[in-house]
């Protein structure tokens, strides 16, 4: 089972590694048991179930990968699975070489043309971006996908592709005990308040900017 990693449980580990070389081994046992006691009942007090409305935002990196670790879960699973790109469609990424392993249980749509200063096309791209949400839309409806990343779609809600209003009304369709993860910078408040998981990618460095360093396979793509 996995545990619950909030931010305060976060928090709390580390002030008890900060004071648990102080102890001998005799209370370093007993603080251990007290904390395994107060873990199993905040466990067992967090028993249910729903299906998330996930986003993965900021200017770091990582926000696809990690995204993309939960869809290699939930294929583990045997769940069926759709992800569907909304502004990286020029070029196929390494992973879904790897993805396309899993036929049966995965849907991989790549509806956009690239990146808006490669395209140079506003309207093309408006027209690819509403495209792929009414394709995006009939994997959210359908009971039989658990899990729908929908990748990039924030950067074509910050561009003004998308109305945030119609994709939220959207999200709402959903089983009750589906996923949808929302990926990329710019996510709108909108957005962030309808959805139950939040993270923001922060940026602290990059070698491309600090050493230019090109985007390397296995890294980047």
């Amino acid at each position: 089972m996995e545990l619950n990693n909030s931010p305060d449980l976060t928090a709390e580990r580390l002030n008890e590694e900060a004071t648990s070389s102080s102890l001998s081994e005799e209370q370093y046992k007993r603080k251990m048991e007290r904390r395994k006691e107060v873990q199993e009942q905040r466990l067992a007090d967090r028993n249910l179930e729903k299906g998330l409305i996930i986003v993965h935002t900021g200017n770091g990196k990582g926000k696809t990968t990690a995204a993309l670790g939960m869809v290699m879960r939930s294929l583990g699973h045997g769940y069926r699975v759709a992800i569907v790109q909304f502004i990286k469609g020029a070029w196929e990424p390494a992973e879904k070489a790897v993805l396309s392993h899993w036929p049966d249980l995965l849907q991989f749509h790549a509806m956009g043309e690239g990146f808006t200063w490669e395209t140079q096309d506003r309207q093309r791209d408006i027209q690819k971006a509403e495209q792929a949400w009414e394709k995006a839309l009939t994997f959210i409806r359908n009971p039989e996908f658990k899990l729908i990343l929908l990748d990039e779609i924030n950067v074509a809600l910050k561009l003004g592709y998308l109305k945030v209003e119609n994709i939220v009304a959207g999200l709402t369709e959903k089983p009750e005990n589906s996923h949808v993860i929302l990926t990329g910078r710019g996510a709108p408040p909108e957005l962030i308040e309808k959805a139950d998981l939040v993270t923001e990618m922060t940026l602290i460095k990059h070698p491309f900017r600090e050493q230019g360093v090109k985007a390397q396979p296995g890294i980047e793509f």
